[in-house]
């Protein structure tokens, strides 16, 4: 067995096993300190989400709205989005650019973080206020200013380019490039200053012993750096998840779903078919089927993350 794998082994930490007694004491103190923000997330998201499932199984449409009476549907609002034709392009199309925010958030958040370790402290110290400010940009604000960079007659983009008056928003391609270049960078300032603190925490004895053994930079990274970091990278990605699978305010704003709806999610045709068609029971139906599919993926992202909690 190598330096570094027996290091690695013996950073591992088993927890002491849980007595009868220690099940049965239970202090109510920590219940009743998570007690008021349970209560608000009830009042703030558990309403509105019973609200939403209820008007999903209702022909809820501009005459309730202003009547306040409806009409109980049952699953006609499912039946309709699931044997529609939009359904199937709309799945893969979220799921394409979920993966592919959340995966260049990831990549470019770890290069920022291992560059952010080998910086001196006053570089880094930039890079951290640089990272923090970008961060803090509010998403109306990063996209409006979005706008003008790409803005096909005098953007400074298309200037430095030598594009010329190219409009990004007028291709498919080009206008989900802009949608993801937008949502990476307003994404990566948090995973990269997560990922780095989780570096700071590695020892370096395990890179020394890694160095002593012969192996290489990605070597050391693959065997140190990945494994410290799992826990980590697991909660980063779930939480990438979540925001990229719930991005509406970066899409709407810069191409409207557009062109020929080639950057439309779940999310925004949502909103669509709400607001636009006046359907609010379709709405609130395509709302429900990604918020389930949304917390299926985060169940099975939770459960890794816990394993990978009890094992390291």
């Amino acid at each position: 067995m190598t330096r570094t794998q027996t290091l690695a082994a013996g950073a591992a930490v088993v927890p002491e096993a849980a007595t009868p007694q220690t099940r049965r004491r239970r202090p109510a103190l920590p219940y009743l300190l998570l007690a008021p923000a349970a209560l608000i997330l009830a009042l703030v998201i558990g309403y509105p989400l019973v609200r939403l499932v209820l008007i999903s199984f209702q022909d809820y449409g501009l005459r309730a709205l202003f009547t306040g009476r409806t009409r109980w549907t049952g699953v006609t609002n499912y039946t309709a989005v699931l044997h529609g034709d939009e359904i199937g392009p709309m799945l893969f199309r979220t799921a394409l650019v979920c993966v592919a925010m959340a995966g260049g958030t990831l990549a470019i958040g770890t290069g920022v973080a291992l560059a952010m370790r080998a910086l001196g402290r006053r570089m880094r110290t930039l890079v951290t206020f640089c990272l923090i400010a970008a961060w803090a940009v509010p998403n109306v604000a990063a996209t409006m200013l979005w706008t003008w960079l790409f803005q096909p007659t005098y953007g400074v983009v298309n200037w430095l380019l030598g594009l010329g008056q190219y409009d990004w928003t007028a291709h498919t391609v080009s206008a989900l490039l802009l949608v993801w270049l937008l949502v990476v960078w307003q994404s990566v300032p948090f995973v990269a200053l997560t990922l780095y603190a989780g570096l700071s925490q590695i020892p370096s004895d395990y890179y020394e012993a890694a160095a002593l053994d012969g192996a290489g930079y990605w070597t050391r990274f693959r065997v140190v750096t990945v494994p410290f970091l799992r826990p980590i990278l697991l909660l980063v990605t779930v939480l990438s998840v979540i925001w990229d699978f719930n991005v509406f305010n970066q899409i709407w704003l810069l191409t409207g779903g557009g062109p020929d709806g080639g950057t439309t999610t779940l999310v925004v045709w949502s909103f669509r078919r709400a607001f636009a068609s006046q359907s609010y029971g379709q709405g609130a139906a395509i709302a429900v089927l990604a918020t389930a599919l949304l917390a299926a993926l985060t169940w099975y992202y939770v459960r890794r993350l816990v394993r990978a909690g009890e094992t390291w």
